[in-house]
């Protein structure tokens, strides 16, 4: 796992993707202190990170990252099992706020550079 405070190349994402899924790789981002944590074999073990340093549960959500797709509408995914909070009315794996959707799309525009 790696925690991204400052910039990451999607060069090296595609690195991490090849060697764990294939094709892309796991993301949680803390939309509060602006952290992106990648590479994590499972969504959980980066929100645990996360939350051991501070994190709050509210503000981590989980995404997969194409590399192969940057710069297109598919390169965020948003699906994990950590993104299911009934209590912040999100009963589903997706992210189905638009506006944290799009906080989270502007976090990783800001996080992942060609």
């Amino acid at each position: 796992m790696k925690r991204i405070d400052g910039k990451i190349h999607v060069a090296e994402l595609k690195k991490m993707s090849e060697a764990m899924y294939g094709n892309f790789v796991k993301a949680v981002v803390d939309l509060e202190r602006d952290i992106l944590v990648v590479d994590a074999e499972m969504h959980a073990d980066a929100e645990q990170i996360l939350l051991e340093d501070g994190s709050k549960q509210n503000n981590l959500w989980g995404v997969n990252l194409y590399p192969d797709k940057f710069d297109t509408e598919d390169f965020v995914e948003f699906d994990s099992m950590i993104n299911i909070r009934p209590r912040q009315q999100n009963m589903s794996r997706g992210v189905e706020d638009e506006a944290t959707r799009l906080k989270i799309k502007q976090l990783i525009k800001q996080k992942v550079v060609s």
